[in-house]
């Protein structure tokens, strides 16, 4: 029970935290523009708590704490609006009336926000205790394990796994995690020498759920915490770092190079969240500032209902000097709507099948 509180309050408060950041962007950007901003609510539904600031912005503690939002005011353009909507527009404070490089820019600083977050997070550790390195090499291999039935030896750097190209130990434990039993090849680069090793990747069992193992250890290098511009310049690095892997891993699973499977959802969060609450101060911080990657990445995706899908429709409205058609646009939207629909489905199965919900389901029912 005090483990289920941890994750639930740990869960509410990193969101909580990371969507503020994001939708505090808009709010920003939005009031730098000349919008008025009607509503900032972290959260959806029903408002538990609500007050109002002096530019009459309502600010929202709304009761499902999955996401949240920015409304700017005359956020709807004149083929949307009601009668209603229009006789309260404020001249000049319009959101739709705002030239396109205004409402990008509004738009897109949700996300930079997030990267910033993270700058900002990394940084501070970096500061304070450092970046721990995990060396390339492999330091142990486990007697019996697939690594060494394939003759891996300690010293051997992975430089592939099947046709991936490997970056390092966290691709190792990433790629290998989501392959259990899986009969493939590694790439092997030891003394200078570029090696090909058939392997048969190992698998742990929890409840119905298989995690691949490959049996090999990496040293870790312990941080020490540099001069405040350096952990600055290392922030950003890592930050952009962090982005294009996460970037590579979409693609790989788009391509078929890794398994959907290792989508996770709103369920595997939660988990995380509490697991890392459980490790101290800097293992929360870094874990915020991965999420915080993550969530400015998945919303700049070109898909409508998304920033990113927003920012297209700017895009074009600017080369051709008007707005994508409402038609055009209220098609997308539904697009957009069913692909986050999918997506989120899709990612709460995993995360249900992960924890060996349906296993018991069915282990009961039987």
């Amino acid at each position: 029970m005090h483990d289920l509180l941890r994750t639930i309050i740990a869960y509410v408060l990193i969101l909580g935290i990371l969507v503020f950041i994001h939708e505090l962007g808009h709010y920003l950007a939005a009031r730098w523009r000349g919008v008025k901003v009607e509503t900032f609510s972290i959260g959806f539904g029903p408002a538990l708590r609500r007050w109002y600031d002096k530019s009459g912005t309502e600010w929202r503690l709304s009761a499902i704490p999955l996401g949240g939002y920015v409304k700017p005011h005359g956020f709807e353009g004149p083929d949307d609006a009601t009668d209603e909507q229009k006789a309260a527009w404020i001249p000049g404070r319009t959101f739709h009336d705002k030239p396109v490089g205004s409402r990008a820019l509004v738009i897109v600083m949700g996300p930079v926000f997030n990267f910033l977050f993270a700058i900002v997070a990394f940084t501070l550790l970096f500061a304070t205790v450092g970046k721990p390195e995990l060396r390339n090499d492999i330091s142990q291999v486990v007697a019996g394990s697939a690594a060494e039935k394939a003759g891996v030896k300690t010293g051997d750097v992975i430089t592939h796994i099947g046709s991936l190209s490997i970056a390092g130990p966290e691709d190792v434990m990433g790629t290998v995690a989501s392959h259990p039993n899986d009969t493939t090849t590694l790439g092997i680069r030891r003394n200078g020498t570029d090696l090909t090793l058939p392997v048969t990747i190992g698998a742990v069992k929890s409840g119905s759920h298989a995690t691949g193992v490959l049996g090999v250890g990496f040293a870790a290098s312990p941080g020490h915490p540099v001069s405040p511009i350096k952990a600055a310049v290392m922030g950003v690095q890592e930050t952009w770092t962090m982005s294009v892997r996460t970037l590579q891993g979409v693609w790989q699973i788009l391509s078929g190079q890794r398994s959907p499977k290792e989508l996770g959802g709103t369920i595997r969060i939660a988990q995380m969240s509490g697991q890392v609450a459980s490790y101290g101060m800097a293992s929360i911080v870094s874990f915020m500032a991965l999420l915080s990657i993550n969530l400015g990445l998945i919303n700049l995706f070109p898909i409508p209902v998304l920033d990113g899908g927003r920012l297209i429709f700017y895009a074009v409205e600017a080369i051709k000097g008007r707005p994508v058609s409402r038609r055009v646009q209220e098609v997308s939207m539904q697009v957009g709507m069913a692909l986050i629909g999918a997506l989120f489905l899709f990612s709460t199965v995993n995360d249900l099948t992960n924890i060996g919900l349906f296993h018991w389901m069915f282990h009961t029912g039987s």
